[in-house]
């Protein structure tokens, strides 16, 4: 008798040590979420469930050695793991999230390609959600018919769930967060729309307050901005970008055409970073009134002028720099 309990817990050791110290777990990937103030009980059953551990109650015995608290969240798990090594994850709180990068400049458009490409949900969906969330910024921005503008260029992190509503809460946080530092308290919107512009203008951090100037001088003049970039908006929003501007575009009437109507365009045209909001809050003292955009010059540089003979040579440098580059 004596012989076979000493048997049994020989066994019963031996096989607590086994499952210790093999790895158990998924060959292909795996998910787990744990809901918020889910007891450590219910999570080693899950986990034992799952089959990613066991025996819960080994693992209830690494909680009580260990200690620490378990996090929750949704877990990805891929490969087999030893007990030890999963309840460390829990502790860290080592959940699974998906980067999103939204580069400076991005317009609505452009996001909603990554956050579909990233699986969260529908460009149209997120399109959707951007256009009616405008609550989320009624306090800044009370005639925003979009978020355009206020959804602030970064590299995000979210949950495999998360919801287009939940991203863009996010962004709005973060442009809220990034805005105050700057000092901007006020005038969002014409703030954000020039810096959009110039956003759109030229990646030169440099030449942000020139060609704010530019753009400050001519409203100041009356004179019509001129702006490429407004017009490609203009015809993203009505669904007829085709790569390049066309006679066609620049005859539309919209409203964001800046060759036809004089002024700043009726909101952002995309999602400035902090250089640009910093240039429209404070640009350049210049008396330019022109300039050869860095964006498109194969010199890389933007040209600055005061005069429209001075301008009309740049541009024809401009254009010869274009053919010796073989781009026209």
């Amino acid at each position: 008798m004596k012989r076979l309990f000493f048997l049994l817990v020989l066994a019963a050791a031996a096989w607590a040590v086994f499952s210790i110290q093999v790895p158990t777990g998924p060959e292909s990937e795996s998910f787990l979420e744990i809901a918020p103030g889910t007891p450590s009980m219910k999570i080693a059953a899950l986990l034992k469930q799952q089959g990613l551990i066991r025996s819960q109650y080994l693992f209830e015995v690494t909680h009580l050695v260990k200690g620490g608290t378990l996090k929750a969240g949704e877990y990805r798990f891929d490969h087999p793991a030893k007990i030890a090594e999963v309840y460390d994850r829990l502790r860290r709180g080592d959940v699974y999230t998906i980067s999103l990068t939204i580069p400076e400049g991005s317009n609505l458009f452009d996001i909603s390609e990554r956050v579909a490409a990233a699986h969260f949900t529908s460009k149209e969906q997120f399109l959707a959600t951007a256009r009616a969330d405008v609550k989320l910024i009624a306090d800044l921005d009370p005639a925003a018919t979009s978020l355009e503008g206020y959804l602030f260029p970064n590299t995000y992190r979210f949950g495999r769930k998360t919801t287009a509503e939940q991203i863009l809460t996010a962004m709005v946080k973060q442009f809220r967060q990034s805005a105050a530092g700057l000092g901007l308290h006020a005038n969002y919107r014409r703030v954000v729309t020039m810096a959009s512009l110039i956003e759109r203008e030229t990646p030169i951090d440099a030449e942000r307050p020139l060609v704010a100037s530019v753009f400050e001088n001519r409203l100041a003049k009356d004179m019509p901005l001129m702006t490429d970039p407004s017009v490609i908006y203009a015809a993203l929003l009505d669904g007829r970008y085709r790569g390049t501007i066309y006679a066609s575009d620049l005859e539309a009437s919209s409203p964001y055409n800046t060759y036809r109507h004089a002024g700043l365009p009726p909101g952002p045209i995309c999602n400035p970073g902090k250089a640009s909001l910093q240039a429209a809050m404070n640009p350049a003292q210049t008396g330019y009134f022109y300039f050869v955009a860095a964006s498109a010059n194969p010199s890389g540089v933007s040209k600055f002028s005061a005069t429209l003979a001075e301008h009309d040579r740049n541009v024809q440098d401009y254009r010869k720099a274009q053919r010796e580059a073989g781009t026209r």
